[in-house]
């Protein structure tokens, strides 16, 4: 009996401490080396901003440098194919845009499967958008550019930041929501469609909010929607109240090469949500409306997936090819 205890003991002990020991390994500490979080636009782009903002905040928290690297370059491929190669162990990171959404949408040959080679990590948020006016015409609401715009046509031009970027997107969602003809007009940066704006060369565009303020309290942009309600444009109506239906897409979002952990992504997550309420932080995005949609890992892939389709959608029915 006394020999049949000390079995059932030396057993109980061994599982116990089996146990305990996976338990330990599956809780190790991460990061113990610097944190790489790639950046696939200029600097003082969105993207480069927001890294400069959470990734010295994740650092603190890690007790590890967390090193910002930009690779610009062929609208964010570079960077994102660099990426998907990279070893999936949580120490190389990748800061998106809607661009990430959009490439996936519009080129079918990219070197990277966009939903299969990354795991996501959560959504960050996003920058606020308006669509401008040239005050020339005379229009403050899109009812009235609308009207305009069936009023004159094939003399409505939009311009963008170039083909296949979010201020493209974004006017061509606005141009199908309003049921309207419209050419579009690339040009190599936003403040250079706006100028064309002001001058009334060409008739609307859409924006960052913060790109077109100064020229907006000016009186120099017409604001005739935004992407949600902001108080720095409290008498402009969002997108959905405007036409139903027509909504903003798109996130700021974190990836990382498929395979990573999901220990770590999850503890990446939490720790991201962690950044986003603090109040420092709270505080600068929201003085250039940017709007935070912290998610889950799992949510930030359907939503990814969602945004794809959303623009895949915009792509066929605009007739858009790639170069």
């Amino acid at each position: 009996m006394l020999f049949l205890q000390r079995v059932v003991f030396a057993v109980a002990s061994g599982v116990l401490v089996a146990a305990v020991s996976g338990h330990a390994w599956a809780q190790q500490k991460y990061p113990t080396r610097p944190v790489r979080l790639v950046v696939s636009t200029t600097p003082g782009s969105t993207p480069d901003i927001l890294a400069r903002l959470i990734g010295p905040k994740l650092g603190e928290i890690w007790n590890q440098s967390v090193v910002i690297e930009n690779r610009p370059g062929a609208g964010g491929t570079l960077a994102a194919a660099m990426v998907a190669k990279a070893t999936a162990d949580g120490y190389t990171l990748h800061i998106v845009s809607p661009a990430f959404a959009i490439r996936a949408a519009l080129f079918p040959d990219l070197p990277y499967d966009s939903i299969k080679d990354f795991a996501t990590l959560g959504d960050i948020g996003f920058s606020n958008s308006v669509i401008v006016a040239a005050p020339v015409l005379g229009v403050k609401s899109v009812k009235e550019f609308i009207a305009y715009a069936n009023a004159n046509p094939g003399k409505i031009f939009f311009g963008s930041a170039g083909a296949g970027t979010a201020t493209h997107m974004g006017g061509e969602r606005f141009r199908l929501a309003a049921g309207i003809k419209a050419q579009h007009v690339g040009f190599k940066g936003q403040s250079e469609f706006q100028i064309e704006i002001v001058a009334g060369r060409i008739q609307f565009g859409s924006t960052g909010i913060t790109a077109a303020l100064g020229l907006i309290r000016d009186g120099r942009l017409q604001p005739v929607a935004v992407a949600q309600r902001t108080p720095l444009l409290p008498e402009v109506l969002s997108y959905e109240e405007s036409i139903p239906g027509w909504t903003r897409d798109g996130t700021q979002s974190l990836l990382a090469p498929a395979g990573t952990p999901l220990a770590i992504r999850q503890q990446i997550n939490r720790d991201l949500a962690r950044v986003l309420t603090l109040p420092d932080i709270r505080q600068r995005l929201d003085a250039v409306s940017f709007s935070v949609t912290h998610s889950t890992p799992e949510q930030h892939e359907q939503n990814l997936r969602n945004d794809i389709a959303i623009f895949s959608k915009v792509v066929k029915e605009a007739g858009l090819r790639p170069n």
